[in-house]
């Protein structure tokens, strides 16, 4: 499977309301379970992992988190791109330190083995200034969608 086909324009959401980590991830989680993407364990999935291996990421143009639970909670793979109308406090990817994010990008990997391409493929396309310019412009989903499936 390509990236590409991971990106679908039912899973991008702007200006997404929630103060905390844990009430995004709900809300993500339950939308996710609605469509058919993840199972039942997922929110407990993702919870779990994000405890033990955090996933923000202070990139040079923009904080983002790409959160991601075990294979065996996703039905479908799948890249839910979630921008927050406030900014949460996530825990940095390596040390665990504090840090603001509004962007977050949950990966649904089946196959463990895309997994270190796809957080690759992330933080390549997040070192782009060009890139992180026009995502931040953009509030139009389908213009959202296209720029990830042009970029990615």
């Amino acid at each position: 499977m390509s990236y590409k086909e991971m990106f679908d324009e039912q899973l991008i959401r702007t200006q997404l309301e929630g103060n905390s980590e844990e009430i995004i991830f709900e809300n993500v989680a339950a939308h996710l379970e609605n469509l058919g993407f993840v199972n039942e364990g997922y929110l407990n999935g993702i919870v779990t992992r994000e405890r033990q291996f955090p996933t923000g990421l202070i990139t040079q143009h923009l904080n983002i988190a790409l959160p991601h639970s075990e294979p065996e909670y996703v039905e479908k793979p799948f890249v839910y791109i979630a921008r927050l109308k406030d900014e949460i406090t996530v825990k940095q990817m390596g040390d665990s330190q504090d840090m603001g994010v509004k962007d977050l990008f949950f990966l649904g990997i089946k196959d463990p083995k895309e997994q270190v391409g796809l957080l690759q493929a992330f933080m390549e396309l997040f070192m782009k200034e060009k890139f992180v310019a026009k995502y931040v412009a953009e509030q139009d989903k389908t213009k959202i969608y296209e720029l990830f499936i042009q970029n990615i």
